[in-house]
């Protein structure tokens, strides 16, 4: 079976974009009745099929499928609700981690996430210095959340 273990961290400073190259990521949600996950993402000529189960903890259930491009593009655009989420992920690596980073835009303009997969849910994390506040546990910050109720709509 297939496994995520990931933390997510809000951003807090730049540092992080020296010498990171981003790729322009499109994706959305296949809605469901409860805590399980259908997305489909296009990542420049590829695109995946995602499914992922209720988390316990740091950990769930994760799939994923390879689909054709033009099948993705009729998907997000047919199946999944608005809006999509679109970002620039880039990725660097540190240590014995690789942190992804989003930077948000569209209706989630201004929110940078910084999200790391780990091996177990003890596996220690070096923390770089533009790393804030720990939000793995906070829904708001799940993408299948953003989708639905984006971050230029959250209260001060």
């Amino acid at each position: 079976m297939g496994q995520e273990i990931e933390r997510k961290f809000l951003v807090v400073s730049d540092r992080w974009r020296q010498g990171a190259t981003g790729v322009l990521m499109r994706q959305g949600y296949i809605p469901t009745a409860d805590a399980r996950t259908v997305r489909v993402r296009q990542v420049g000529d590829r695109a995946y099929l995602t499914l992922k189960g209720p988390a316990v903890g740091l950990v769930r259930a994760e799939f994923e499928y390879p689909i054709p491009v033009e099948d993705a593009q009729i998907i997000l655009e047919t199946l999944c609700q608005p809006p999509l989420i679109q970002k620039y992920r880039y990725r660097i690596p540190l240590e014995n981690v690789v942190w992804e980073v989003d930077e948000f835009l569209g209706d989630n303009q201004g929110l940078i996430l910084a999200e790391v997969e780990l091996q177990t849910p003890d596996q220690p994390v070096p923390r770089p210095s533009w790393i804030g506040q720990e939000v793995s546990g906070d829904p708001r910050y799940f993408n299948s959340n953003l989708a639905r109720h984006p971050f230029s709509h959250w209260s001060a």
